[in-house]
């Protein structure tokens, strides 16, 4: 799965505080996401989070 640093994916389990979408602000063996919602930041493991992740929001800047 193509996923750089600053593209928005849609999980399919909302955050706790309503959100699904995500912001990606390191990639490797493990992400760093930042909820759009509420601005959490966690690190999940790639393998999970790509079997987590919906959809894929190229930002401009990635493009």
């Amino acid at each position: 799965m193509d996923i750089r640093i600053g593209d928005i994916v849609t999980m399919k389990k909302p955050h706790p505080c309503g959100s699904k979408e995500w912001k990606i602000m390191r990639v490797g063996a493990d992400f760093r996401m930042e909820c759009c919602g509420c601005g959490h930041i966690v690190m999940v493991p790639r393998v999970k989070a790509e079997k987590n992740i919906k959809n894929v929001v190229r930002t401009e800047e990635n493009q």
